[in-house]
């Protein structure tokens, strides 16, 4: 029987290998998420580099009250990289949820981007 680590790395494959796909010059948002605080990137996979970040840790979600483990800092999160991705003129992008289930936080963390102007 497979670990759980090679199971979720093979997952996690499985889901970026389709996204690389499907993307074809478009950024790659991603999600990391762990049980204190949640990540989101826009990657551009062409060139290798990250376009914007932003996390739970940062400071204006610390000062503004918000606890990184909850649906609410995922929301606050998912509309602060849909403004830095429109200062940066990005619109489309593949939403990668990196082998979590779309549900909870990560369903949060997407619909606010959308709300936010990001199309995926």
């Amino acid at each position: 029987m497979a670990r759980p680590t090679d199971r979720a790395a093979r997952r996690r494959a499985t889901v970026r290998r389709k996204i690389k796909l499907a993307a074809r010059g478009r950024a790659r948002l991603t999600v990391f998420r762990s049980s204190k605080h949640i990540y989101v990137q826009l990657v551009d996979d062409d060139k290798g580099v990250t376009l914007a970040a932003a996390s739970s840790l940062e400071k204006p979600m610390r000062e503004g009250g918000v606890k990184g483990t909850n649906v609410d800092a995922a929301k606050a999160v998912g509309k602060l990289i849909a403004e830095r991705a429109a200062e940066k003129g990005i619109k489309d992008v593949v939403f990668d949820r990196g082998g979590y289930i779309y549900h909870g936080r990560v369903k949060a963390l997407a619909d606010a981007a959308r709300e936010g102007g990001l199309n995926f």
